[in-house]
């Protein structure tokens, strides 16, 4: 026979302690009871409950601060996990609005409705349930990518994959968060009728799942060998197309986005395909950094140029040139690193590394000039009748 869940009430006034105990023992809890925070931090720290249900106003530390001790808590161990309820009066939604910034699951006002008390433990369950599948999903993939590395490495394909399993982990877990936080947002979209949390919600899935969708490509781009198919081909026309296709992006963002590239040039042997990717990279990368140093719609000036220059034995050099914000010494020492990103949670730094891959895979090299604020000017140049690696 399976314990029943541990719930933990805490409220300073004794009558509610014994009614909402009992009603909680109805719904299949083992209760335990404190009439303080004190107290109630002590038995979270011995038993360890999943659900904490608090007054907000009590003498001493009061429920938010409970709160804020728990989730602290939670967040340095990382082996207990735990949803607060909060329980207010009426005059008191100003400081439950404030729980709920703080990661409280949820409120319910007094006098207590069995729905609402419902709804709110129906709630921490659903967040409690989400975040267990989250964490095994988790590490089932870490598993994943542990075996796919050591066999990799065995195979002598990708020596450096073993550094990646904990960059891949991080960024799995900020993918999961997003997606936890969405569906909060809709969750309280669809039980309060607010069509605002939808939209939010709704918006904050859609750049998730397009977050997903952008790691797995670049993922399965890095991990597969590149079978370049070179053709003697315009050298301008890949960088004609990506100018063409980001003019409406850099428009959006403030930026003037320019091509010089000579007309007629004589043709080099190379994948105009993959290069074509290797500058929509390069030139959206470009884009991101005047945006990071500030400019924008209502703020223009941002300046991102690309460059087609023939060199001698029949080779070319491309450079993306911007005037965004620039890397600093430890940036550049990094940049094409698995899983290093200068733009935080929004890339994955794998989209350098495939870059680098396929410029060598012609037999080329690539390179980076920036310094902190002043721009960046990265230069590949793809030789001229150079071998290319299969």
């Amino acid at each position: 026979m399976s314990a029943l869940p541990r719930i933990l009430l805490v409220d300073d006034e004794e009558g509610i302690r014994k009614v909402l105990g009992l009603s909680l023992a109805d719904r299949g809890f083992k209760v335990h009871t404190a009439e303080n925070a004190e107290k109630a931090l002590a038995l979270f720290r011995e038993l360890k409950p999943p659900i904490v249900l608090t007054d907000i106003k009590m003498p001493g530390m009061d429920g938010l601060e409970l709160l804020r001790t728990i989730k602290a808590e939670i967040r340095s161990s990382g082996d207990h996990d735990a949803e607060v309820i909060l329980i207010t009066g009426h005059g008191d939604i100003g400081l439950a609005i404030q729980g709920i910034k703080l990661d409280a699951t949820d409120f319910v006002t007094k006098p207590i409705s069995d729905d609402a008390l419902d709804i709110a433990l129906a709630r921490a369950k659903e967040r409690l349930d989400m975040r267990r599948a989250i964490r095994e999903h988790t590490q089932g993939l870490e598993r994943l990518v542990e075996q796919k590395t050591r066999e990799l490495l065995a195979a002598e394909r990708l020596a450096a994959v073993g550094q990646t399993v904990a960059g891949l982990s991080h960024a799995i877990k900020n993918l999961a968060s997003g997606l936890e936080g969405s569906i909060f947002l809709l969750g309280k979209g669809l039980e309060l009728d607010r069509r605002t949390y939808l939209e939010q919600g709704w918006e904050m899935l859609k750049a998730n799942v397009e977050k997903i969708k952008n790691l797995s490509l670049e993922m399965l781009r890095f991990a597969k060998p590149e079978d370049l198919k070179p053709a003697p081909c315009d050298p301008a026309l890949p960088a004609r197309e990506v100018t063409e296709l980001l003019q409406l992006k850099a428009k959006a963002a403030g930026v003037e986005l320019s091509l010089a590239a000579p007309e007629n040039m004589a043709p080099v042997v190379l994948d105009a395909e993959v290069l074509h990717r290797c500058l929509m990279n390069l030139v959206g990368n470009a884009l991101d950094a005047c945006q990071a140093a500030g400019f924008g719609p209502e703020t223009p000036g941002g300046r991102a140029r690309l460059t087609v220059e023939p060199q001698p034995g029949g080779g070319v050099r491309y450079s993306v040139s911007d005037n965004g914000c620039g890397l600093t010494e430890e940036a550049k020492s990094r940049l094409f690193t698995a899983f290093f990103s200068t733009k935080g949670e929004g890339g994955s730094g794998l989209g350098l590394m495939t870059t680098k891959k396929i410029v060598e895979a012609h037999g080329g090299s690539i390179a980076v000039a920036s310094a902190n604020g002043t721009g960046t000017t990265f230069s590949i140049v793809i030789p001229g009748r150079g071998e290319l690696s299969r």
